[in-house]
């Protein structure tokens, strides 16, 4: 499924669901440009543009410009962080041609309590939702399923504040993941900005939210791990909400 030649470290390989253990600035590369139609990415706190951090003993570079230098698509890219990390992401996206198309809060009704009590309790995290610019002054057309999404509101225009549920405890039956997403969460993005048939890549695969909520939706997916414990993870997801699908 798109990709130049194959790779040992498959950990599913079905028709619409690929999943691999390894780097995922290594997988990226192997991937045909403007094959994708979508990425969702959360990428790691400590990926800072420039910046170095130490991996088996070495130290490597983390620059987000390097992971967006090596995105090829013709529809959008949505990036989810916090406070730690987004300011960052925002001015990397737009210096590698992006053009941010919304900024979106997820707000959680249930966040986790701010035990130091030393600022206010963090409730929210901002998503970029961006595209390439076809030229410096020239946005590019997007997939955006306003209908769907004034729908899904209760036939009032969706806005840029999302009120959604942290993760349920159904969703952590398998394993737990530190910065696991809510499925519901994952599901407005994709049914948002894709079609039936879309291919969704996600290069921070972690807990397989994204994948699932791929299949659930009839996309199809490309999901990247360099932790072997989190695509086992993702693997019994996959295969239960397989089962589910094939027993209805």
């Amino acid at each position: 499924m798109s990709y130049k030649k194959k790779n040992k470290k498959v950990i599913i390989n079905d028709e619409n669901f690929i999943l691999y253990n390894n780097d995922c600035f290594k997988e990226l590369k192997k991937i045909e440009p403007k094959s994708v139609d979508m990425i969702f990415a959360d990428p790691p706190y400590f990926l800072s543009s420039g910046g170095v951090s130490c991996h088996s003993g070495r130290q490597v570079s983390v620059d987000k410009a390097e992971l967006y230098k090596a995105i090829d698509i013709d529809e959008t890219i949505w990036i989810s962080g916090t406070f730690h990390n987004i300011y960052t992401i925002g001015t990397a996206l737009e210096l590698e041609g992006f053009a941010i198309i919304n900024n979106i809060t997820w707000q959680k009704p249930n966040p986790a309590p701010n035990l130091a009590c030393r600022c206010f309790t963090n409730s929210t995290e901002t998503i970029l939702w961006a595209r390439k610019k076809l030229t410096p002054t020239k946005n590019g057309i997007h997939t955006f399923n306003y209908h769907l999404m004034k729908e899904i509101n209760g036939g009032k225009q969706m806005k840029d504040v999302w009120l959604i549920p942290s993760v349920t405890r159904d969703e952590k039956k398998y394993g737990k993941h530190p910065t696991q997403k809510p499925i519901t969460l994952l599901e407005r993005i994709i049914l948002a900005s894709t079609k039936e048939g879309d291919l969704i890549l996600d290069p921070f695969n972690g807990s397989g939210t994204t994948g699932v909520a791929s299949i659930k939706l009839n996309r199809k997916y490309i999901g990247i791990d360099k932790e072997l414990e989190y695509c086992e993870l993702t693997r019994k997801r996959y295969n239960d909400i397989i089962n589910s699908i094939n027993d209805l």
